[in-house]
């Protein structure tokens, strides 16, 4: 049934509506004399990583960056073409290693791309900062871009802790107070 025909059903119906949401969908019922008459449920296909609230600010910030290249791309003296290049990689990698890393077991291939995730976010940080130092930018303009790469990093760093267990970290191991320690004398 399409839109149109969904709106003008409901409208036709006789009794008080009552709506639910979740993240999946939308469901409405009516309800006539304490019975529910009808009940349509609007399905939204979601994948998960669409669920993650990172994934949301990664993609704002993407639009954000691009309107950001764009002014960047004006005609100048100095060239921008390397800066520009680099920073649209890695303003793309950053949800996409978001989506890989929500389409993967847990553990650490998870952790991994999560990871991957914060590495290329931090890399779009870079990418400002070194725009500004090259005054392509003032620390103005690329402070709204900072402020959510800043959330998006923690996130992602929040995400790795939970999916990388201490049973993946790698870690120098403790010194035996047993050991005696070597003194550069002896």
């Amino acid at each position: 049934m399409g839109a149109e025909a969904l709106l003008a059903r409901i409208t036709s119906l006789k009794g008080s509506p009552s709506f639910s949401s979740s993240m999946t969908g939308l469901r409405l019922s009516f309800k006539y004399r304490h019975t529910e008459q009808i009940c349509y449920i609007i399905e939204m296909a979601m994948f998960d990583h669409e669920k993650l609230d990172v994934y949301g600010l990664e993609l704002e910030f993407l639009t954000w960056v691009t309107e950001f290249q764009i002014e960047l791309a004006q005609p100048l003296l100095v060239s921008t073409r390397e800066l520009r290049d680099q920073l649209d990689r890695a303003s793309r990698s950053a949800p996409l290693n978001t989506a890989e890393a929500n389409g993967r077991r847990r553990g650490r291939q998870q952790a991994k791309a999560f990871d991957d995730a914060r590495g290329s976010a931090i890399e779009c940080a870079a990418c400002l900062d070194a725009s500004v130092a090259k005054r392509l930018a003032t620390a103005d303009r690329v402070k709204p871009g900072k402020e959510l790469l800043v959330r998006i990093v923690s996130m992602l760093s929040k995400l790795v802790d939970r999916f990388d267990s201490d049973q993946y970290r790698v870690r120098e191991s403790p010194l035996d107070s047993r050991i005696p320690f070597e003194d550069e004398d002896d």
